[in-house]
């Protein structure tokens, strides 16, 4: 089976401001960007479209097909009281544990890294629908791709995932390409 993961755009937000499932626009280039996206997934033709809820994910899914489902297990991090705060503000007996092993210890209000591997894998075991195309978060990508090619959670932040980036996953050899 053929699974597509498909990072959102360019979110309109400042640097530095943390966000995960806080549900931000996207950014003004928006049109370009899903253009470009589009382009690149010309040969794909999805049975089926899914998306986190999240806005700058549905936008993107409406782009590619209109009838797309949205699911919350594909939403990215929940940051918790860390949402929409500048990293530089969040206090230092907050952060720095976390930091320390943010695989394992949840944000304050919110939920650890490993909450959102299990809830991400739990959602690619049970795809059934060959040639599915996932409009979803790099913490999501990440945890599948952590999953498929058995690589330490606190390892994962190897696979870079610029926003549109789009992952051909074959679920049979665990084999993945980027496009």
């Amino acid at each position: 089976m053929i699974i597509y993961l498909l990072r959102h755009t360019t979110p309109y937000i400042e640097k530095g401001i943390c966000y995960g499932q806080a549900d931000i626009d996207v950014a003004d280039n928006f049109e370009d960007e899903a253009n470009f996206v589009l382009e690149k997934i010309t040969s794909v033709h999805p049975n089926m479209v899914i998306s986190s809820p999240l806005q700058r994910c549905k936008k993107l899914a409406h782009k590619i097909n209109p009838s797309f489902q949205t699911n919350a297990a594909i939403k990215e991090l929940n940051f918790g009281d860390w949402e929409l705060v500048p990293w530089n503000d969040i206090p230092l007996e907050e952060i720095n544990p976390w930091m320390e092993d943010f695989v394992n210890i949840p944000v304050t209000n919110g939920e650890s890294y490993i909450d959102l591997y299990h809830r991400s894998v739990d959602f690619y075991k049970n795809l059934t629908e060959n040639n599915t195309l996932i409009v979803t978060h790099a913490g999501v990508m990440r945890s599948i791709l952590a999953y498929i090619t058995q690589t330490d959670l606190k390892d994962s932040f190897d696979f870079k995932i610029p926003y549109s980036t789009v992952i051909k996953i074959n679920t049979t050899t665990n084999e993945y390409s980027i496009l």
